[in-house]
């Protein structure tokens, strides 16, 4: 069960990547500049932003294998639509359908973890998801690139949507939502009902500060691997596209390497897992700071360094969808996740806008005449969300050891380690 829903994720995320590694042929496709290409991916992301909350009701009433199927249809259409749109509209119509069929996914495939996993396992299960679901955007990457040199635009397009499509039955046929004999409270379809679970779930100090977790960490790695990291490497620091490539793949692998190791440090300090999001923003925004100073262009060697700690932003942002988890009941689990998983595509999307305008106001004569000055400055959009978000995480993060203190819970590390000898020895509900 959890191999078939890693496999949607993967081609959820591929859909997703793909416009990323073809952006500079979309801009000739389209005679389109940086600020209209930035709107494929902004629609393709305020859709998914937008559909979190309505698709986290759906998804406590109806479950996660209609979702994935509906989702994996959805996407499907879109990458058809992107194969024989030739004008503007019909293309941004094509990204819309994608982020709404991915918008479906992925707190589809987090409410099958809490279901066929014990609670213990799920974070590092979670990461495990995460970052294996992100080869997609390595095959994205390397034989969507390599496929569209050879066959071009149209057919390529239809390549990537079967293969959604047969992934998509494969979820259809085989896929459960429970174990045999397993009984999961499910939402109530009333309106008034859902309004509730989302009213509730907001109030929670938990799902809150996993929202602003969520958008502090995820966006400087996603807008890089969703759109601009590729045109940054190749236009602005003059690397060859299959360096360019590479990097991105490494952002991804390292991340699967990273994600785990997360995982396994929040099952086991679930008191302080607010240290790892800000560990990885802190040092995102000091990689950051250094390529963006470095005189003209940066050595490879640096750049390494920068992917590698970007891919901690993934992971890290992961911590607020376990926020959600463990501060929620299992019945409005759908919807808390919807409301953190807001966040960090609200930022991402935000990051891809801002820095598409910077570039337009920046150059005047299209993809060919970024230069890397420009790019530095508009990489530059991105310290004012961080500043914006880590404020918000640390003042929730206030409020929720607060009302812990007025419950009467005392986190120190002797109260941690009673309660992880309390709960070796029965099978734990929920932590942290």
């Amino acid at each position: 069960m959890w191999s078939l829903a890693v496999l949607a994720y993967c081609v959820a995320v591929f859909h997703r990547a793909s416009l990323g590694v073809t952006g500079l042929t979309a801009q000739h496709r389209y005679g389109a500049g940086a600020a209209v290409l930035s709107l494929f991916s902004v629609l393709q992301l305020a859709v998914y932003a937008a559909m979190q909350i309505p698709v986290g009701m759906l998804l406590d009433r109806f479950g996660s294998k209609r979702l994935l199927v509906v989702g994996g249809l959805v996407m499907a259409a879109g990458q058809y639509a992107l194969a024989v749109a030739h004008t503007v509209p019909l293309a941004v119509l094509a990204r819309v359908l994608v982020g709404a069929g991915d918008a479906m996914t992925f707190i589809s495939v987090l409410r099958l973890l809490s279901i066929w996993f014990p609670s213990r396992q799920v974070p590092v299960m979670a990461q495990l998801t995460a970052l294996i679901g992100q080869l997609g955007q390595v095959t994205a990457a390397y034989p969507l690139v390599a496929l569209l040199r050879q066959v071009g635009w149209t057919r390529s397009f239809e390549v990537a949507a079967t293969v959604g499509l047969a992934v998509t039955a494969a979820v259809a046929l085989l896929l459960r939502d429970r174990p045999h004999g397993a009984t999961i409270p499910e939402g109530q379809v009333s309106l008034d009902a859902l309004r509730d679970s989302v009213r509730h779930a907001w109030r929670e100090p938990g799902t809150r500060l996993g929202l602003w977790t969520h958008f502090t960490t995820q966006f400087s790695a996603s807008a890089f691997a969703l759109l601009w990291g590729y045109p940054f490497l190749v236009a602005g620091e003059g690397l060859r596209p299959g360096t360019a490539a590479a990097l991105l793949s490494l952002l991804v692998l390292c991340g699967m390497v990273v994600g785990p190791v997360l995982g396994r440090l929040v099952a086991m300090f679930p008191h302080r897992r607010s240290v790892l999001p800000i560990t990885a923003v802190t040092s995102s925004a000091l990689a950051w700071t250094v390529v963006l100073a470095w005189p003209g262009r940066a050595p490879l060697w640096l750049l390494v360094v920068l992917i590698l700690v970007l891919s901690t932003n993934g992971p890290g942002a992961m911590v607020g969808l376990d926020y959600a988890r463990t501060e929620n009941p299992e019945a409005r689990l759908g919807s808390a996740s919807g409301i953190v998983n807001i966040g960090g595509f609200l930022a991402t999307l935000t990051t891809i806008l801002l820095i598409g305008a910077v570039l337009d106001l920046l150059s005047t004569g299209g993809p060919a005449s970024y230069t890397l000055q420009a790019f530095k400055v508009a990489m530059c959009v991105q310290y004012p969300l961080w500043v914006f978000g880590l404020w918000r995480l640390l003042h929730m993060r206030r409020v929720l050891r607060a009302q812990r203190a007025a419950s009467g819970i005392v986190i120190t590390p002797f109260s941690q380690a009673v309660l992880r000898r309390a709960r070796a020895r029965r099978r734990p509900h929920e932590s942290g």
